[in-house]
C-alpha cells in the first residue's frame, strides 16, 4: 500500500491509500476519486517524502559516525595544541595579555582561565578559544 498526500483543485488537502501508483491513476482518471471536503474530482498528488526502509538505522549510523569524527577531531586538535604551544597553567589570562600587548614575545600558549577571565580577554580583543576536552577516554 502507498499513502499519497492529495490535493483537489480548490486546495483542500487529504490523504489517500492505494495499492500502487497505477491504482491512483486509474481511480483519478475514472472520476472515482473525490475530495472529502468539496467532492471535486480534480485531484492531484501533493508533494511528499518517500518512505525509505532502513532510514532510521542509516540516520543512527550516520550520527554515530559524525560523533566519532568529532571526537577524533577534538582529540587531534588537543594533541596538536599540546605539542605546538607552551603550557602556562593558571597564568593563561596574564600571559595572553602580555603577548597581546607586546610585553613578551609572541608565541602559542594554552592553560586555564575562568569564564570571567576568558570573557574579559575576548572583550579586550585578545584571540582566545577553548581547548576541546580530552575525549580519548570517551565512548
Amino acid at each position: 500500500m502507498i499513502a499519497y498526500s492529495l490535493r483537489c483543485h480548490r486546495g483542500h488537502e487529504f490523504e489517500g491509500w492505494f495499492r500502487d501508483s497505477a491504482a491512483f491513476d486509474a481511480q483519478s482518471s475514472s472520476g472515482h476519486l473525490s475530495c472529502p471536503s468539496c467532492k471535486s474530482v480534480r485531484i492531484e498528488k501533493g508533494i511528499m517524502a518517500p518512505a525509505v526502509s532502513g532510514t532510521k538505522k542509516t540516520a543512527v549510523r550516520a550520527k554515530a559516525a559524525d560523533a566519532r569524527k568529532m571526537r577524533q577531531f577534538a582529540t587531534g586538535l588537543r594533541k596538536y595544541v599540546q605539542e605546538n604551544a607552551d603550557y602556562v597553567g593558571p597564568n593563561f589570562a596574564e600571559e595572553a595579555r602580555k603577548i597581546h600587548y607586546g610585553e613578551t614575545p609572541e608565541r602559542h600558549i594554552y592553560g586555564e582561565a575562568s569564564p570571567k577571565d576568558a570573557k574579559e580577554l575576548v572583550e579586550e580583543g585578545v584571540d582566545v578559544a577553548p581547548l576541546p576536552p580530552d575525549l580519548e577516554g570517551a565512548n
